[in-house]
């Protein structure tokens, strides 16, 4: 029996479909997975999701496994070398952003004992359940993700603005935007914090 799945999934990437079934909408509590989605999130703007999905693995092992503690000393030279890597973007911003952000993610670690303790304060602890029943509902931003965003560039993070914060909150579950119709929708719903 063929899954019912959101119509974007059969999108541009041969990755859509994994990704849709196994990540996008899933909790996610631990702070590595919260700084690759941040990490992809912001390297997207501009860009479609499936330029990022395709040099996923280059960016990993361009970033260090998306450690953030590692991230945060790149050093100029590092950054030079990452310009010049054809498995990323190679946006000098987004770049330079990536390791901004990574020594940014410390310090809310810091201050909160954990990124994924600040960032699912957003939305009260526990996934936000959309019940849309075509993609032309999906809205862009949130005022969840109009908050994070003024918070987090606030704290001087990058690449973070409404729409690709929204975009990082349904990777990471804090929000559930399958649609109703999707088998994903009622699992996502079941993976509450």
């Amino acid at each position: 029996m063929k899954e019912n799945r959101c119509p974007w999934a059969y999108g541009a990437s041969p990755f859509y479909v994994p990704y849709h079934d196994e990540e996008w909408g899933v909790p996610v509590h631990d702070d590595r997975k919260q700084f690759e989605f941040l990490t992809l999130e912001s390297a997207q703007a501009g860009l479609s999701w499936a330029t990022i999905l395709n040099r996923r693995e280059g960016y990993r092992k361009a970033f260090a496994g998306f450690n953030p503690a590692k991230v945060a000393r790149f050093d100029a030279r590092k950054i030079a070398a990452l310009l010049k890597d054809p498995g990323i973007i190679r946006n000098r911003l987004k770049v330079a952003a990536a390791v901004n952000n990574a020594r940014l993610f410390l310090e809310v670690q810091k201050e909160f004992g954990t990124f994924s303790k600040y960032i699912w304060a957003f939305v009260g602890g526990k996934p936000k359940v959309n019940r849309w029943a075509r993609l032309s509902q999906l809205p862009a931003t949130s005022k969840e993700s109009d908050a994070l965003s003024a918070d987090l560039k606030r704290r001087g993070f990058k690449f973070v603005g409404s729409t690709i914060v929204y975009a990082h909150m349904q990777a990471t579950g804090l929000v559930n935007d399958h649609l109703v119709s999707c088998f994903r929708h009622k699992a996502c719903g079941k993976t509450r914090a």
